[in-house]
């Protein structure tokens, strides 16, 4: 995969070994809660982003991570009002994010929704495929795209994933999940702007895009 600041550059498959249950215990724990006139989420723990891909020979995955820094995120709240937003941790009223935030995220393929399946023999994920997607990195307000310089990759691993049924292993397909992680420069952006990831294959064609918004 290709990663990028304000163009893209070659991207190793990444490691996040704790993704996966870290995302889930805190999907757990952020949540939304309404009354009293307003609208109140929790980013313990960080910022969540999932979403469906698919790519012009038949593959189909998920891109499923999340946006963290330290302990920025742990006590803040976004409160949505008839006046407007705030971020507040506390009594203390936030506008920016950190200096940097970490994202961290895995692709692994699945099946594709009706209608998009194509006939005949499933196609799976490879390696080469993830290595030719391209990752473009933006920071977004309303519609204006900035493209995010010097994000920074820290860590990378694949994984194999194994079959429900393990005795039918060496019989089935192999499939994997590919784990990234990266630092991202973040000083002085408003906690209004989101994150945005796009996914390009080698010729431009959008395979996939997100984001991590609060």
């Amino acid at each position: 995969m290709r990663s990028v600041c304000s163009k893209p550059v070659l991207l190793a498959p990444l490691l996040f070994l704790f993704l996966a249950p870290c995302v889930s215990a805190q999907a757990a724990r952020r949540g939304k809660h309404e009354g009293h006139g307003q609208t109140v989420w929790n980013y313990d723990g960080g910022v969540l982003f999932e979403t469906d891909g698919s790519l012009p020979n038949g593959v189909c995955f998920r891109i499923y991570g999340i946006m963290n820094s330290g302990e920025f995120f742990d006590g803040l709240k976004r409160i949505d009002t008839e006046n407007g937003t705030q971020f507040r941790r506390s009594t203390e009223t936030v506008t920016k994010f950190p200096d940097s935030v970490t994202v961290a995220f895995t692709i692994h393929d699945q099946l594709c929704p009706l209608g998009m399946q194509q006939v005949g023999t499933r196609k799976y994920m490879t390696q080469k495929m993830t290595d030719d997607l391209r990752l473009s990195l933006y920071w977004k307000h309303g519609v204006d795209l900035k493209p995010v310089k010097d994000a920074k990759e820290i860590a990378s691993h694949v994984d194999r994933i194994q079959p429900y049924a393990a005795s039918l292993a060496a019989e089935l397909p192999a499939r994997y999940e590919w784990s990234f992680e990266f630092v991202v420069p973040s000083a002085g952006v408003s906690l209004m702007d989101s994150l945005a990831f796009v996914f390009r294959t080698p010729d431009g064609h959008i395979a996939a895009r997100v984001a991590a918004r609060l």
